[in-house]
């Protein structure tokens, strides 16, 4: 072999084991919890506004907001902020299997029923400005990311994300 076929067969894997690493990496979606302040929860007197069905709730009391709503299939870490400066907050992880239905939901409790709707992690309870992070390995399909603090989902307090 010439001097010329080693380098270009060299510089072949090389970027080959790069290509390969960048492909190993996780995903990373960056999750905001956030409310509008002790008045949030105060909005539960109006009657609750869980339910996939009725879409995004941009300006409801609470929320999650991600850095990107489709990921794909693998390994995805979700790094976490609460950037509420008055309430804990959490986010927890389940599938969806028909938008169309509310999570299970004890209303008692005012929470998701978390074995029923079938979590798959979560980041417990942040205090105001903490930040935690959650990896999974994920398959295709719909997830949705809640905070499940007494109240908090049905406030609006969720969102949507897919995973190619």
């Amino acid at each position: 072999m010439t001097r010329r076929s080693w380098v270009a067969l060299a510089a072949t894997l090389a970027m080959g084991l790069v290509g390969g690493q960048a492909q190993a990496r996780p995903a990373v979606v960056k999750v905001s919890l956030w409310d509008r302040g002790a008045m949030s929860m105060a909005m539960l007197e109006r009657g609750p506004m869980m339910g996939m069905e009725a879409g995004h709730m941009p300006n409801g009391p609470m929320g999650i907001s991600v850095s990107t709503a489709t990921v794909p299939a693998g390994d995805v870490t979700f790094n976490v902020t609460n950037d509420s400066t008055v309430m804990e907050h959490e986010m927890v992880v389940s599938p969806v299997k028909d938008e169309r239905t509310p999570l299970p939901y004890n209303k008692a409790a005012q929470k998701v029923d978390e074995d029923a709707a079938g979590h798959l992690g979560e980041v417990a309870e942040l205090a105001q400005g903490q930040k935690g992070s959650l990896t999974l390995s994920m398959k295709p399909g719909r997830y949705v990311l809640y905070c499940n603090i007494a109240g908090h989902y049905a406030l609006g307090m969720w969102t949507l994300l897919t995973v190619k």
